[in-house]
C-alpha cells in the first residue's frame, strides 16, 4: 500500500524559507514514478506547485513559484523535497503531495495524481 507523508510546514515571515519534505513507503521514488507538490488555500481550489520525474529526471514548476522553489530527491530516504525561498503571504497554503507513474504531466493537475499524503500548513506572515 502507497503512503505518503508530508512535514515540514510552520508559520515564517515572509521572505523566509522552508523545506517541506514528501516521506514515501509502498513504492520505491526512483523506479519510474513522478512526485507532485500541491497546495490549497482556504476558499481555492487545489493548484500544482512542482513535480519531479524519476523516468526522465523532468522538474516542473507552476509559474507563481518558480526562482523561488525547488523540488529534490533522496533516493537512499525515499523522500522529495520542496524548497520554499522568498516565501510570500500567498504562498500560504496546506501543502500536499502525490504520485503517479512515469512522467510529470504538462500541465500539475491534481486529477492525474494518486496516494495523497494528508497535507502540511504553511503560513506566511508577519
Amino acid at each position: 500500500q502507497v503512503q505518503l507523508v508530508e512535514s515540514g510546514g510552520g508559520l515564517v515571515q515572509p521572505g523566509g524559507s522552508l523545506r517541506l519534505s514528501c516521506a514515501a513507503s509502498g513504492l520505491t521514488l526512483e523506479n519510474n514514478y513522478a512526485i507532485g507538490w500541491f497546495r490549497q488555500a482556504p476558499g481555492k481550489e487545489r493548484e500544482g506547485v512542482s513535480c519531479l520525474s524519476s523516468s526522465d529526471g523532468t522538474t516542473r514548476y507552476t509559474d507563481a513559484v518558480k526562482g523561488r522553489f525547488t523540488i529534490s530527491r533522496d533516493n537512499a530516504k525515499n523522500t522529495v523535497y520542496l524548497q520554499m525561498n522568498s516565501l510570500k503571504a500567498e504562498d500560504t497554503a496546506v501543502y500536499y503531495c502525490a504520485q503517479r507513474p512515469l512522467y510529470c504531466p504538462s500541465r500539475i493537475l491534481p486529477v492525474q495524481f494518486d496516494s495523497w499524503g494528508p497535507g502540511t500548513q504553511v503560513t506566511v506572515s508577519s
